[in-house]
């Protein structure tokens, strides 16, 4: 028995208990090339029993590569199940986000194929049938805290997908974690309909509810009930640093800025934080700014939210998933569950990501992309414009839909091969995920640029002044001056760039391990 309570606790639907079975004995309903779904978001109530079992079963019997699925989950699963099925080869398909070096690395070998995506999209998209050639997904594992009486499902520490999922599965595995306190009551869920059929969704506040706690599911499709007692595998980001530190400190002085000017309330407008360290720094610089009775309506709530939340700060948090870090995350919700419970809600991707909502209540979307260029076109997927890293994930849901849109980053990243690093602002970025039409605000440690109004030109001239490194200031600015004078005595100078050097900095990097150029004369291919 475990101190949370007994399986047959949690199913309180009896008749479900005949459909009991040990994860090996679920074996049985999973055939080669599959389309499987799972419950979870970004390391948080993912399904794990049924996943282990699946890789202990293909190591055990040498069928790497031969057994392989194409995978559907609402983000990233943790490593020990995602993760350990790239190592296997289990995965064939990968949809639409996820974490882990070997599945990033089957990704870039090609032996995965993952596709990227909105998440706020994929969620509706799956639900509409658009990734299999069916529309169905075969075998669905969900993770939940309880089962009703009446067949209905609580979900565990995220939403994810599970609504939709439900919706298109051919068969269900319900896997009741009894390792950890039920997560019943804490969940918002609302079945949508199909267009034509969908109706608004009427959030008016962070704290509003319009659905209930639970899912209904067809429990005919429910083909075993699995007993877990894993814990999530969240993870854990670096403390506060000067660079983190700084940025955050830009981010307060503008708000700061904007109240007085009369563009935002003095307790601001929901705040949304994309996950990572700076993020953590943003809200630890929240917890001890001047701003009081704070809102947030985001995707994921992190550790620092509790920090947060005991600030006295933050009144209320509207989320799709908590990920928490294993070690301390977790255990501090658990043991202050009276103080955090009633502040959270927890909501389906679909509608935590939905633009009606983001966009009604003014929220302020605040991510972390891999780089921007001097036009504010940011990068937040693809490393040298190819290397996959995880996803797009729901940033651009946010910072297309935002009252104010912004996007912070290191001025530079440390690398290998040169002491200073990887500039992160470039004259023009190689893949973008959000456009310059996306994007209000632009943050590194050196500066804040406010994009609000500005003509292209005068935007660059912007970013470059307040976001560059120094020691990339002298290189870039000389690019942009280059530009300008070549592409307006041709007539073509409303954002100008020299497609025959734009991408200078990043071969060289490639070829020569920085980003410091000696020159941008194109009869130099590239500087030693």
């Amino acid at each position: 028995m475990s101190e949370y309570g007994t399986l047959e606790d949690r199913v309180r639907r009896k008749a479900l208990l005949k459909k009991v079975k040990t994860p090996e004995q679920c074996i049985e309903f999973f055939k080669p090339g599959m389309n499987i779904g799972w419950s979870g978001f970004t390391p948080a109530g993912y399904p794990k029993a049924v996943p282990i079992a699946l890789a202990d079963h293909v190591e055990k019997n040498n069928l790497q590569g031969t057994t392989k699925y194409n995978l559907f989950v609402g983000a990233s699963a943790g490593a020990e199940t995602e993760n350990r099925w790239a190592q296997l080869d289990m995965i064939d398909r990968r949809w639409p986000y996820q974490t882990g070096k070997d599945i990033a690395k089957g990704i870039n070998t090609g032996k995965i194929r993952m596709g990227d995506k909105h998440l706020g999209h994929f969620a509706q998209d799956l639900g509409y049938g658009f990734y299999t050639e069916n529309g169905r997904i075969d075998v669905a594992i969900i993770e939940v805290s309880a089962i009703t009486e009446d067949g209905k499902i609580a979900l565990t520490s995220s939403c994810g997908l599970v609504p939709e999922l439900v919706t298109v599965a051919d068969k269900i595995i319900l896997e009741v974690n009894t390792g950890q306190p039920s997560f019943e009551g804490l969940h918002d869920i609302l079945m949508q309909e199909k267009p034509p059929a969908r109706q608004p969704l009427l959030i008016t506040a962070a704290d509003t509810r319009i659905g209930t706690p639970y899912i209904p599911i067809d429990t005919d499709r429910v083909v075993a009930i699995v007993e877990s007692k894993h814990r999530d595998k969240g993870r854990a980001f670096s403390d506060m640093d000067d660079t983190s530190e700084a940025i955050a400190g830009h981010i307060m002085d503008f708000f700061g800025h904007e109240v007085k000017k009369g563009r935002l309330p003095e307790n601001l407008l929901p705040l949304q934080s994309g996950v990572g360290s700076i993020a953590n720094a943003v809200v630890g610089g929240l917890a001890k700014g001047p701003f009081k009775n704070l809102t947030v309506f985001t995707e994921v709530l992190q550790d620092s939210m509790l920090d947060f939340f005991d600030s006295g700060k933050l009144d209320f948090a509207s989320a799709c998933s908590l990920s928490l870090s294993e070690e301390s995350g977790f255990p501090r919700f658990f043991d202050n569950w009276e103080k955090y419970a009633d502040k959270i809600l927890m909501r389906p991707i679909s509608i935590s990501n939905a633009p009606e909502p983001i966009r009604r209540l003014g929220v302020i979307a605040m991510n972390t992309p891999v780089e921007f260029d001097m036009y504010a076109h940011a990068n937040s997927t693809l490393v040298g414009g190819t290397r996959m890293i995880n996803g797009l994930g729901g940033s651009g849901d946010f910072l297309r839909n935002g009252y104010l849109k912004i996007m912070h980053a290191p001025s530079t990243r440390p690398s290998k091969t040169d002491p200073r690093g990887i500039s992160c602002v470039v004259p023009k970025a190689p893949h973008i995920d959000h456009t310059e039409h996306d994007l209000d605000v632009l943050v590194t440690e050196q500066g804040l640029a406010d994009c609000r109004g500005l003509a292209p030109k005068d935007r660059a001239q912007l970013i470059i002044d307040k976001c560059v490194h120094p020691e990339y200031k002298p290189i870039i600015q000389e690019y942009f001056d280059m530009a300008a004078k070549e592409c307006l005595a041709k007539g073509v100078g409303h954002e100008p760039q020299l497609f025959d050097r734009c991408f200078k900095m990043q071969l060289n990097l490639a070829q020569n391990g920085t980003m410091k150029i000696k020159n941008w004369d194109i009869k130099v291919d590239l500087c030693e």
